[in-house]
């Protein structure tokens, strides 16, 4: 069963993306692929930082930044240079990739014998409860901030600025700057999630991102699917949900290896489980109709 342990610990590690998506996709209606890139960000600066033995207190509030300095570029090149929101994230996902090959100065940066945020809390002997118990401590921070900022004034209108732009326009909302905040918020939870990951894994890699958006994109669709199924209005309760999602998401992939599928065709298998996914709404609503 340690496989299933591991899948839940990489599926809490993956919750910053799942969040980070929700925001850009669900609230804002923007596909940004800057994700790919900002979670490997998330992860160079991590990785490099601990190598250089910096301390712990200042590599999250670094990382955070630089993830939300990524999504802010993403939103700028968006609205003010009036470039497709797909485009625009390809962009800067692409310039990311050199930027994040620039600060890790080799492909695959190791973290042996380096302490991490792991060792630095020992709340119980188990290695393995030890990570799950500060990880999970770690995630309900997370989402508890991210819930109360969405039920702010300013949060409220972040999410109007996603159902109707035009009507929150009206009341005197700067819906650019709102794009752009909501983006770096969503790419800063997205470098957490490379943060997490790189020291749970033990290292960070180059080609740590590629098509980690479909991991992100898999978790709000499984969440979003049991907010539809059970008619879920509480921001609460929708962000429960998500981070739910990625935990399921991590636990059908794990369970895919332990079948003894080829690790080879794991992609195709998350490509394929994402598309039933997304089709098991349209396919509800063919046989109603």
């Amino acid at each position: 069963m340690d496989f299933l342990l591991t899948a839940l610990l990489q599926g809490l590690c993956f919750s910053g993306i799942a969040l980070g998506i929700y925001i850009s996709m669900k609230i804002f209606n923007i596909p940004d692929i800057t994700t790919d890139g900002s979670y490997t960000l998330g992860a160079a600066v991590t990785a490099v930082q601990l190598t250089n033995h910096l301390p712990g207190y200042l590599i999250l509030p670094s990382v955070i930044l630089a993830g939300a300095i990524a999504g802010a570029l993403t939103g700028l090149i968006h609205t003010k240079l009036k470039i497709n929101a797909l485009l625009a994230g390809i962009l800067v996902m692409t310039g990311l990739y050199s930027v994040n090959l620039t600060i890790m100065g080799r492909s695959n940066l190791p973290l042996i014998n380096i302490q991490t945020l792991f060792d630095w809390v020992k709340a119980v002997a188990d290695p393995n409860q030890n990570s799950l118990f500060i990880i999970i401590v770690f995630v309900a921070l997370i989402t508890l901030i991210i819930g109360y900022l969405l039920k702010t004034d300013f949060g409220i209108a972040m999410r109007a600025t996603g159902n109707s732009e035009s009507m929150i326009q009206a009341l005197g909302v700067n819906t650019d700057r709102m794009k752009i905040i909501g983006l770096a918020l969503a790419n800063a939870l997205t470098a957490v999630s490379g943060y997490l990951m790189t020291q749970f894994q033990g290292y960070a890699d180059i080609s740590m991102g590629i098509g980690v958006v479909i991991v992100g994109l898999g978790s709000v669709i499984i969440g979003e699917t049991l907010i539809n199924w059970f008619s879920i209005t509480s921001v609460w309760l929708s962000l429960a949900v998500v981070l739910f999602g990625a935990i399921v998401f991590q636990m059908v992939l794990a369970l895919t290896l332990s079948l003894g599928v080829n690790p080879n065709m794991l992609k195709i298998v998350t490509a394929v489980f994402v598309l039933l996914i997304v089709s098991l709404p349209r396919l509800n609503l063919i046989k109603q109709s």
